[in-house]
């Protein structure tokens, strides 16, 4: 990630030709590049901002804390504010294509992250909203070089993606469940017990099934008794499915990135880039089109 901000962002990373001024394109390595010196201390400045800044919004939201420091927090979360938004600006103005980055993931979480506080001056309670610069704490992972887990992340993410229709099913067959064991909880059981309505049935239903057991409502009669410990039975049964569609999910998408990678059997490494994704019958390196080792023969065992 932080190559690609570079080479997105920055004129020494880039082939093309920059156009901005040099103040920009200085500007533009501090806050986009967390390899130099300037740009890992703007980094980690920022981090320590967002911290106080999250820390801030949930000590507003306990009631004897703010009623104490009410002005020092309302003052704190304006200052941080300020500071966030002349951080956009920079980054608009820094930016080698200020649209790629205003509508990138963390350009729109940037922008996210102060619009609540101009939002509290019509609607009071908004500011409550500015919970969500904790999302700018990813960055963290481009300033301690933790980017090698966000390819864990998008392997999780494709196995996710592999597996929604799958989850689909059994969401739709565990809802069906749920209205079934609910109703007839309903009926067994009764207003009598606790039980006053389908939907009531429902959520006792669910609470069960997923074994949570809040004990709000409980079954009283044989029958309902009967019908709780088979809802159970099921819960158990239940819980193990998801678990072993995303197990497959992530299997294949683990296979998938191995070959992507080269790393799987047969992979060969192209002498020029150093590419190893290529099929076992491929001639010619699929980046730059250099000749590829051939495969040795199998020696014969006859």
């Amino acid at each position: 990630m932080a190559g690609a901000f570079r080479h997105r962002y920055t004129s020494a990373m880039s082939g093309g030709t920059d156009r901005r001024a040099a103040w920009r394109v200085n500007l533009g390595n501090v806050i986009y590049d967390a390899d130099t010196p300037a740009g890992r201390a703007f980094d980690l400045l920022l981090i320590a901002a967002i911290v106080l800044s999250v820390l801030a919004v949930m000590l507003d939201s306990v009631s004897g804390f703010q009623r104490r420091y009410a002005a020092p927090l309302r003052d704190l979360e304006w200052a941080l504010t300020v500071l966030f938004t002349a951080e956009y600006l920079l980054r608009l103005v820094s930016a080698r294509h200020p649209a790629h980055y205003a509508r990138s993931f963390f350009g729109v979480v940037d922008l996210l992250s102060i619009l609540p506080a101009y939002l509290a001056l019509l609607i009071p309670g908004a500011q409550v909203l500015l919970i969500v610069r904790v999302l700018r704490l990813l960055r963290i992972f481009r300033v301690l070089k933790l980017v090698r887990y966000l390819s864990e992340a998008r392997v999780l993410s494709r196995a996710l993606q592999a597996s929604l229709a799958k989850i689909v099913v059994f969401l739709a067959v565990v809802l069906t469940l749920v209205v079934l064991i609910g109703t007839l909880m309903y009926v067994v059981e009764g207003p009598s017990n606790g039980f006053t309505s389908i939907p009531t049935g429902i959520y006792w239903a669910i609470v069960t099934l997923t074994t949570v057991g809040y004990g709000d409502i409980a079954p009283r009669t044989g029958w309902g008794k009967a019908l709780a410990s088979l809802a159970m039975i099921l819960g158990y049964g239940i819980i193990a499915v998801p678990t072993g569609i995303v197990t497959v999910g992530l299997t294949q998408a683990h296979a998938e990135r191995r070959h992507e990678d080269g790393t799987s059997l047969g992979a060969r490494e192209c002498s020029r880039c150093g590419l190893k994704a290529h099929q076992s019958d491929a001639r010619y390196c699929r980046r730059c089109g250099e000749a590829l080792p051939k495969v040795p023969p199998a020696s014969g065992t006859g």
